[in-house]
């Protein structure tokens, strides 16, 4: 367990202190001559792109293309405190259907490892059911930012116990807004079966995801985004996860990549008998903003400066 929690603090620091490194000015010796009002207004236009990214990956229905890659350890699972692991792979991708409407589509595959609660060591690992999502929202909102669509379920986990085996559908909200340094929303859905595995209990399910972020400086952030489930089938007092908790993330760059990194911990107030009391999530989401014509040439301007730079560190010495 331990391991599990080392493992993404590690890799954040990491990351971090290799942003950072790629973030060091120049010595003043080899720095190229400047206006004097150059440097201040390239800073502060990286600030501002950092600050408008942040915004937009903490946005579900943002325009635009992301791919996050998020693990959720759940531990303590059963009387041999098991921990299942779910690692999720999420893209979300927009598409402009018309001049005022986009539809956003976000679907998620789930690897799961899930442990036998009633034995020590045997589990079952594969695919989980597949998630679909999509939200019909204004290509340009205001202040009040939201989207609606289906939710939809497929059955295509490769074993009984990671999937529900049936076809599932249902209605999907999203709302947020973003004052300030804040993204504050929720995103919300219920699904019923209709089609499926005629052996399998039928489904009726409910998800609420809030979300409320701050954003600072340099692209770091902190965060909570508890994910709230009911089953709606369940006997009394095992229908319901209600976690509360929270973490920080930073919006960087690994190489020339945009990339978000976020960690959250939370704790389960309640939830259904032999299930997790507690758990974590780490994502690191790949991301791919749409830039102005202006905005490309000065990044492309960037990167021919560092690697004017890297080619000048590599070469050998006279």
């Amino acid at each position: 367990m331990i391991r599990t929690l080392l493992l993404p603090l590690s890799l954040i620091l990491w990351l971090s202190l290799s942003a950072f490194a790629q973030d060091k000015p120049e010595p003043a010796a080899q720095a190229k001559p400047a206006t004097a009002d150059q440097a201040p207004a390239t800073t502060e236009s990286e600030a501002a792109r950092t600050a408008e990214l942040a915004k937009a990956a903490q946005n579900p229905v943002a325009n635009m293309i992301s791919f996050p890659i998020q693990n959720n350890t759940n531990f303590g699972i059963g009387p041999y405190s098991r921990d299942q692991d779910v690692l999720n792979f999420q893209p979300v991708i927009p598409l402009h259907i018309t001049k005022n409407w986009n539809l956003i589509t976000r679907t998620i595959l789930p690897v799961i490892w899930q442990p036998n609660p009633s034995q020590p060591s045997q589990g079952w690992y594969g695919l989980g059911d597949l998630n679909p999502s999509l939200f019909f929202s204004p290509a340009k909102p205001g202040k009040l930012i939201w989207g609606v669509g289906p939710a939809l379920v497929f059955p295509t986990a490769t074993a009984n116990e990671l999937g529900q085996g049936k076809v599932s559908a249902g209605p999907g909200v999203v709302v947020l807004t973003t004052p300030g340094h804040w993204v504050i929303g929720a995103l919300a859905n219920n699904v019923w079966s209709f089609a499926g595995t005629g052996s399998r209990p039928p489904v009726n399910q409910f998800l609420l995801q809030y979300f409320i972020n701050y954003n600072m400086k340099k692209g770091w952030y902190v965060t909570t985004a508890p994910i709230i489930t009911a089953n709606w089938r369940a006997s009394n007092g095992n229908d319901l996860t209600l976690p509360f908790g929270g973490g920080f993330g930073r919006i960087m760059k690994i190489g020339f990549q945009p990339t978000n990194l976020q960690l959250q911990f939370f704790g389960n107030v309640k939830y259904p008998a032999g299930t997790s009391p507690w758990g974590m999530r780490f994502q690191i989401a790949l991301l791919y903003p749409k830039f102005s014509k202006a905005q490309e040439e000065e990044m492309l301007k960037m990167k021919l400066e560092q690697l004017e730079k890297e080619q000048q560190q590599g070469a050998p010495k006279k």
